[in-house]
């Protein structure tokens, strides 16, 4: 089930879920608007013929600021990483899905690839995979809204929370865009 805006006033103010900064005109009837941090991973030009997924992907990107008012140019056919300027907390009944804003996806861009679910338990900003599938350029602003969060109850508390130790969580409590830790998946070698 879905929560609606009055519910999720009642969950907010039970600190059940958490957002900072929170504004109260960004709850939407079923969702609450995010907005766009400053900061920004852009992948960098490299010698590595390929993204291998064994192998830790640092070096691959660069971070990069969005000044106060200035804005960032995602290309045509750019992949960037993004974060949420709000911290977002889940208590260990409800689940988040992460959605665009229409108004932005009618112009191609696109906030997430794949990682749109958010799990119990989870704390911190939101990673956004910011992909421009248009022709132009388009502006990025720090601030600007970039996409929504919506919430649905679970049929009973889970068990387990993301960040438990036996999960291997990868992304807890991360204050800035991360990159892929996918490597971890294959164990020490990795």
């Amino acid at each position: 089930m879905v929560l609606s805006d009055r519910t999720i006033r009642e969950e907010l103010r039970r600190g059940r879920i958490v957002i900072r900064p929170l504004d109260e005109s960004c709850i939407q009837p079923a969702s609450v608007d995010i907005h766009l941090d400053r900061k920004v991973l852009v992948f960098r030009n490299t010698r590595r013929p390929f993204i291998d997924i064994h192998e830790s992907m640092d070096g691959l990107t660069e971070m990069q600021e969005i000044p106060e008012q200035e804005p960032f140019i995602l290309h045509p056919g750019e992949f960037v990483l993004g974060s949420t300027l709000e911290f977002i907390g889940l208590p260990d009944d409800l689940v988040a899905r992460l959605e665009g804003k229409s108004s932005l996806g009618r112009i191609g861009l696109l906030i997430h690839s794949t990682a749109g679910y958010v799990d119990p338990g989870w704390q911190g900003h939101l990673t956004l995979e910011l992909s421009n599938v248009s022709r132009l350029p388009i502006t990025l602003y720090y601030r600007m809204k970039i996409g929504q969060v919506s919430f649905l109850r679970l049929t009973a508390p889970a068990e387990r929370l993301y960040g438990a130790p036996e999960l291997g969580s990868k992304y807890q409590g991360q204050e800035e865009p991360t990159p892929s830790k996918v490597h971890r998946d294959f164990g020490p070698a990795g």
